[in-house]
């Protein structure tokens, strides 16, 4: 493989612009960058949550999230490049189907607590929705590939239903929310 990067301070960007994949210039904080820095920020989140002791099998869906984010991060930097499928959203959807019929059904809202790890996922999770926010954004100003928005949306869903698993498999189980009136009795 070619270099990519050769030189990693071009000072290119002291004057408040940022290259596009596409060779053109724009405002660093225009809603693309912004966009693009929030799956960024989303895929650094997820390395720090593959820090944790995880199951080699969450372990690899995230690794395989972390590509598919970076190929969104292409996208995202390349205005009309399409590189999120269709085929990497039914993933999502089938991990969360798989991942979802090894809990309980809920019926209490829960806490982003338990476990390290599960509170990262939940962090990571937070992350994707701004991301999300971000992406819907753009959409109003530039045409955005619908597989964008779809992807964060069920990666946000596939985050929780992990950060439970992750719970579960620790022992420590879902932390529910109490009531006002809950709090009050203790």
């Amino acid at each position: 493989m070619a270099n990519r990067l050769s030189v990693i301070a071009t000072r290119t960007g002291d004057d408040g612009t940022t290259g596009l994949g596409d060779g053109s210039r724009i405002a660093k904080d225009a809603p693309r960058v912004a966009a693009l820095g929030d799956v960024d920020e989303l895929n650094s989140v997820l390395g720090v949550l593959l820090t944790e002791p995880l199951s080699p099998e969450i372990s690899m869906d995230l690794m395989a999230i972390q590509n598919d984010l970076f190929d969104m991060g292409a996208e995202l930097c390349i205005p009309g490049h399409s590189a999120v499928t269709e085929d990497q959203i039914a993933r999502l959807d089938a991990r969360l189907a798989h991942y979802n019929a090894t809990l309980a059904p809920l019926r209490e809202f829960i806490l982003p607590s338990g476990t390290r790890g599960a509170a990262q996922a939940h962090v990571a999770r937070t992350v994707c929705r701004r991301a999300e926010r971000a992406v819907v954004a753009l959409a109003r100003v530039e045409t955005v590939n619908p597989p964008v928005r779809q992807y964060l949306n069920r990666l946000s869903d596939l985050l929780f239903v992990l950060a439970r698993c992750i719970n579960r498999v620790e022992g420590t189980g879902d932390v529910f929310w109490a009531s006002p009136n809950a709090r009050k009795a203790t």
